[in-house]
């Protein structure tokens, strides 16, 4: 199985500060994910990175956890999501897991 994690920053790339109140990043990106028809998890992480000019950022970080997804969906939210929240870029990590469900029965 593949899991695929996209990270997309919350600071505005031309600002480089947070535009709105995280829980509106929240909302998009849960629509974003239920107009593409994809189960996902998804949490909000907080991390620092390095702009292509030596540019030092810290900012809050939605994570967004798809298993197994088509590519072209995997692309397509990526690409919304990076314009949605006005991204210079989004990054997306792909990964081989073992992934199973434990069921046990609910006493009544």
């Amino acid at each position: 199985m593949t899991e695929i994690t996209i990270s997309v920053g919350l600071n505005d790339a031309v600002t480089k500060q947070q535009e709105h109140p995280t829980k509106v990043y929240v909302d998009i990106m849960k629509n974003v994910c239920q107009s593409y028809h994809v189960p996902f998890s998804f949490i909000v992480s907080e991390g620092g990175y390095f702009h292509e000019n030596g540019e030092y950022t810290q900012e809050k970080t939605l994570v967004i956890c798809l298993l197994d997804p088509e590519k072209g969906v995997v692309d397509g939210i990526a690409r919304d999501l990076c314009a949605f929240f006005h991204q210079e870029s989004v990054l997306i990590t792909e990964s081989k897991v073992r992934a199973y469900f434990i069921k046990e029965q609910l006493p009544e």
